[in-house]
């Protein structure tokens, strides 16, 4: 998913400079990187009517409960909301059109991608981030390496048409960080992995590739893989402007939460990094094609098995217990497919009731 400029970007952000009352930030602040820097493109251009030229478009930058701040391309400022506004509608990351000397917020812009997770007992999907490019998957080469909730990240990253992307932190720390990365790369069918050390300058030749002028990454992981130190390096924020770091727990590599919200960043040199908390739990759930993918392999063979409904477990003609069998797919493998394949189940809420009069069923056991 990569994005071109637009020709009617100068006239989007054509509104005066803010006023310097209403910055997010000091005057001294940093970046004011233009809105192709950002991330705009053809695709958020394009929905602008002609009733709208006058409007400046804005990129989220941080959601709170009562409030919101925005990145223009004359630097950061804060948006005004108008009444009954859920600032829970808007996500880190989305484009929205808004007044150009009031900074009062107009529409959202639709997205190009979404990242969104079910916490326990919600009934609304959680926002994560919009309009990524690629999803940073961070974890470390120490003990807090773990395939099957790195799986439930992937299974995340395709249902939302991001690219993911691995990343090994803590490198510098091991013998041998290839040993690391072999027991993540089959995760996924064509899945890039790599291993740094995300304190290192290094680190941000590394990333290059995803981290292009206009491109926009997100990271995510648990908290004390190094996510806040990466954020760091690939931003060049220094002293007072640096995000907090922290340290791990040595009896079990187990993280402290440093980050405690959602945020944009301008990537030194261009790009845009979004940074999220650390997450303890990743439920599966509203999960259509993220799994087909995550599971390819599966996915593949399930239509070769003799019946359309084979759970794979124990029918008679199965093509993917055949697999297995001649050592073609990991039976642990299976056995993760599975466990995802029916927690997704159970965490889905359902439409249900009579056609016209339909309600949806919180997501729990399926009776």
């Amino acid at each position: 998913m990569r994005r071109e400029g637009h020709s009617r970007t100068a006239g989007l952000a054509s509104g005066k400079k803010p006023p310097h009352s209403e910055r997010v930030t000091s005057e001294t602040a940093p970046l004011r990187p233009s809105l192709t820097a950002l991330g705009w493109s053809n695709f958020f251009a394009e929905q602008i009517t002609a009733a709208e030229t006058g409007l400046i478009a804005l990129r989220i930058s941080s959601v709170h409960r009562a409030r919101m701040g925005a990145q223009s391309d004359q630097g950061p400022l804060r948006l005004n909301l108008p009444p009954k506004t859920n600032t829970a509608d808007y996500a880190v990351g989305d484009w929205v059109l808004a007044e150009p000397e009031s900074h009062l917020l107009i529409r959202r812009l639709e997205r190009s991608s979404l990242l969104q997770r079910r916490t326990e007992g919600a009934r609304f999907q959680q926002l994560i981030a919009a309009n990524v490019d690629t999803l940073f998957i961070v974890t470390s080469c120490n003990d807090d390496l773990n395939p099957a909730r790195l799986e439930r990240y992937l299974a995340l990253a395709n249902e939302a048409g991001t690219e993911p992307l691995i990343i090994l932190t803590k490198a510098d720390q091991v013998q041998d960080p290839e040993s690391y990365r072999a027991r993540v790369t089959g995760l996924q069918r064509g899945l890039q992995v790599v291993t740094l050390d995300g304190t290192s300058p290094e680190a941000r030749r590394i990333l290059s590739p995803w981290c292009g002028p206009g491109q926009t990454v997100a990271l995510v992981g648990s908290s004390g893989v190094g996510k806040s130190s990466l954020l760091n390096t690939l931003t060049e924020k220094r002293g007072a402007e640096a995000q907090l770091t922290g340290s791990i727990r040595e009896d079990d590599a187990k993280g402290r939460h440093t980050t405690t919200s959602r945020s944009l960043h301008a990537i030194a040199g261009g790009g845009t990094v979004i940074d999220t908390p650390g997450i303890r739990t990743l439920h599966v759930s509203d999960i259509s094609v993220g799994l087909e993918v995550l599971f390819a392999e599966i996915t593949e063979l399930a239509p070769q098995c003799r019946f359309r409904d084979c759970s794979h477990a124990h029918e008679p003609g199965c093509a993917v217990q055949a697999a297995v069998k001649a050592g073609d797919l990991d039976p642990a493998r299976l056995d993760r497919w599975r466990k995802l394949l029916e927690e997704n189940t159970e965490n889905t809420p359902i439409m249900t009731g009579p056609r016209g009069n339909r309600v949806v069923k919180p997501a729990g056991k399926r009776r």
